[in-house]
């Protein structure tokens, strides 16, 4: 959670905020099927709904009120994997920031599963 204080008072901003527009921002690329998590029961990947894809995202909160956002990611099949990746990073430190105003120092995609046929 990372609080910012102005001379109205303070706000605080959780975790669920960051991991939702994180995980909407990278939905929405070009190329991206969805976010994933993998299953702990046959340790595959699986895509996720709409309404559980930060399970997809990680946040870290370091001291100097910087984030470090880790995405993961099902493509699909046949898009260059270095332009998908870049468009994500960019995207989702853009949104982020704007959103809520916090400065994200590292995005890191992993891209886990592809989506063939």
């Amino acid at each position: 959670m990372i609080r910012q204080n102005n001379e109205k008072g303070s706000v605080n901003v959780s975790t669920g905020v960051y991991t939702d527009i994180a995980g909407t921002a990278a939905s929405n690329c070009f190329g991206v099927k969805g976010m994933v998590a993998r299953s702990v029961s046959d340790g595959l990947y699986h895509l996720l709904r709409k309404e559980s894809m930060s399970k997809g995202v990680r946040v870290e909160f370091h001291e100097d009120d910087t984030i470090s956002i880790d995405l993961h990611i099902m493509v699909d099949n046949g898009v260059n994997l270095n332009a998908v990746g870049a468009s994500i990073i960019s995207e989702v430190r853009y949104v982020v920031a704007k959103c809520t105003g916090t400065e994200v120092r590292s995005v890191n995609v992993f891209i886990d599963s592809m989506m063939i046929g």
